[in-house]
């Protein structure tokens, strides 16, 4: 049945290849996505501040960004 629905989303004349390509591309900007995502939470992380309104900017925005880790992965 997956491979019915699979076929169906293929545009018409595209090969086993290109399939594959493009299957492959959207893998690789997927994990380029994560990473991403997971460099600026580390960088979140790496802050440091006394500043009660940065800190809150801070955790607001590392909850945004493990938001879409889980979104992705």
């Amino acid at each position: 049945m997956a491979n019915a629905l699979e076929k169906a989303s293929e545009p018409p004349g595209a090969s086993a290849d290109d399939v594959r390509r493009a299957a492959e591309q959207q893998r690789a900007a997927r994990e380029r996505q994560i990473q991403t995502l997971n460099l600026q939470r580390a960088n979140i992380l790496s802050q440091r501040t006394s500043n009660r309104g940065r800190r809150a900017a801070l955790e607001a925005a590392l909850q945004q960004v493990e938001a879409q880790i889980q979104a992705l992965g």
